[in-house]
């Protein structure tokens, strides 16, 4: 069995609120093993030797099907967390690196075409101070001024790279691969 993290999105967000003793509960009963959750937030470790891409499908459908609400699953291995920690440009030390919790790895669902990665980068260089780059499967974003003040929404996001995707930060990314650990 391998070790992964399934990185639900919608979690605790908005309306969408989920007790996480309940949401280990349904994805126990649903025939998921090792289920344990990190923080409040839809970061999921569980063991599974399934193909990644029918797990977030089932782990979409228990929490529709369970909670009522759509989420987007993003299953990966601890090296994948660790390349999107490492790979990220924007993470690190120095002033050329944002804060750990204004840099984030956003987990997509597919590997977006180049040109629209390249169009969302040009379209957005003059709106914002916000940096992006691409990894495997992965948007790197550096908010520089926060969340909460970019046009830069997962929405947005979403629409522009034709891909669903979920976000986490630096800070909980490390948290997250050092429970993997």
């Amino acid at each position: 069995m391998t070790q992964l993290v399934a990185f639900l999105g919608s979690i605790n967000v908005g309306g969408n609120r989920i007790r996480m003793v309940d949401l280990v509960a349904a994805l126990t009963d649903a025939g998921f093993h090792d289920v344990t959750t990190i923080a409040a937030s839809g970061n999921v470790v569980l063991t599974d030797e399934r193909d990644p891409a029918l797990l977030e499908i089932q782990l979409e459908s228990v929490v529709q099907r369970t909670f009522g609400f759509k989420s987007c699953a993003m299953v990966r291995t601890a090296d994948q967390i660790r390349s999107a920690i490492n790979d990220n440009p924007y993470h690190g030390t120095g002033p050329e690196h944002g804060s750990d919790k204004m840099v984030h790895s956003i987990f997509l669902s597919q590997q977006p075409e180049t040109a629209a990665v390249e169009a969302l980068i040009a379209e957005h260089r003059a709106k914002g101070s916000e940096r992006l780059a691409v990894g495997d499967r992965v948007l790197f974003l550096d908010y520089v001024h926060g969340v909460g003040v970019s046009d830069l929404s997962n929405k947005l996001l979403e629409r522009r790279l034709g891909c669903k995707g979920t976000a986490r930060n630096m800070t909980s990314l490390k948290r997250i691969l050092g429970k993997m650990d």
